[in-house]
């Protein structure tokens, strides 16, 4: 459970990170503040996507070469520094810097995370693991959501310091992540592939004295066997070679599933605080008030549908939760083309759809792994 807890726990940080510049967008735009223009916000949003691809690609390559254990605390050092930095932003570009720093370390985390999910829980349970950690990015858009009516509210602080302190939040609740990391083991199966055995069977013992240690009772047998070739490193030909290669489909599908979840989570959530005070006339310190139940929705979504990947099968649920929510965003923007939508009921609208769309994208990291085993 605490392994699961320390993973999740960065999704949290994520969904804070999001829901925070979604809240405080309109915000920003006062002469105030920073006084960005909403293309200048549309811009910044792009940058922290960027930063995030960049990190995902770089760390999860050095995931790979030095492993999960010793990625997890440089990616969230990275992060601390780009979300600390965004907190004294003086500028467009100087704002734009700090949120591409941000997400390179988010988009390291990532990597890390989602290997860590793999290598280190049964697959028996690996799908409802993979979709709650995954989900737990909304627990922070809510958090970030509840907080953002106090830090925005100028009775409580200052303009120009309640946006500030919304993102040094982030970096404090960084500082405690840094403590739960140390009940993440490093991953046997990397060492194994990379020819530390020792190294390995010592984790593996330790993994199993925790477990008997916690559950007061022997462990089951274990059951089958998988082949590896220990490697002491790989390089990026080796990668190409295999995602254009032997695993070109798979690659394709995962990387069309991503793009999917990316566009739309981002097109919404980055800019749903500037829809809602433009055209539906929301105050802009209290856009948090719809951000809330929409990442509820949001939770919800991944934490209820997360078992029957495992039941049901994960190629069912995937295509099925895809397939539901490409269909109520087709109904959502007919809906929004006759202007048929207040503030309350548009919200409602994307809460239904990302009921279904939350789940849809968490499910999307369980298309990568291609070994089999327990």
């Amino acid at each position: 459970m605490l392994i699961v807890i320390a993973l999740g726990v960065t999704w949290i940080l994520d969904g804070l990170e999001v829901t925070i510049v979604g809240a405080i967008g309109p915000v920003l735009q006062e002469t105030g503040t920073l006084g960005l223009t909403a293309q200048e916000i549309g811009g910044t949003a792009s940058a922290y996507v960027v930063g995030a691809v960049c990190g995902a690609l770089v760390f999860g390559w050095l995931t790979d070469r030095f492993g999960r254990r010793f990625v997890f605390y440089v990616t969230l050092l990275v992060y601390l520094a780009g979300v600390l930095l965004t907190a004294t932003s003086w500028s467009f570009w100087s704002f734009a810097i700090f949120r591409v720093i941000t997400g390179v370390g988010i988009g390291g985390e990532y990597a890390a995370i989602n290997s860590a999910i793999d290598e280190l829980i049964p697959a028996r349970y690996r799908g409802r693991v993979d979709l709650i950690v995954n989900g737990s990015f909304w627990l922070g858009a809510a958090a970030g959501s509840g907080a953002s009516l106090l830090f925005l509210d100028p009775h409580i602080l200052p303009a120009d310091l309640g946006w500030r302190f919304g993102f040094a939040i982030g970096g404090f609740l960084g500082l405690g992540i840094l403590l739960l990391r140390g009940y993440v083991p490093e991953s046997p199966r990397w060492l194994v592939i990379h020819g530390w055995k020792q190294e390995a069977d010592a984790a593996i013992e330790n993994i199993e004295q925790r477990i008997r240690s916690e559950s007061a009772a022997p462990l089951a047998p274990s059951l089958g066997s998988i082949t590896v070739h220990p490697r002491r490193s790989f390089g990026l030909g080796l990668i190409m070679s295999a995602m254009l290669g032997s695993y070109r489909s798979r690659s394709l599908l995962a990387l069309t599933l991503m793009t999917a979840q990316a566009f739309l989570f981002n097109a919404v959530f980055f800019s749903y605080g500037l829809v809602l005070s433009t055209f539906h006339g929301v105050p802009e310190r209290t856009t948090g008030i719809y951000l809330l139940p929409l990442a509820v929705s949001n939770f919800l979504g991944p934490v209820l549908l997360a078992p029957l990947f495992d039941i049901v099968g994960r190629r069912k649920m995937i295509a099925g939760t895809y397939g539901a929510s490409g269909l109520l965003l087709s109904l959502t923007a007919l809906l929004l083309g006759f202007d048929a939508f207040t503030a309350w009921t548009q919200t409602i609208a994307w809460m239904v759809v990302f009921f279904f769309a939350s789940a849809a994208a968490s499910s999307a990291y369980l298309q990568i792994p291609v070994h089999r085993g327990q």
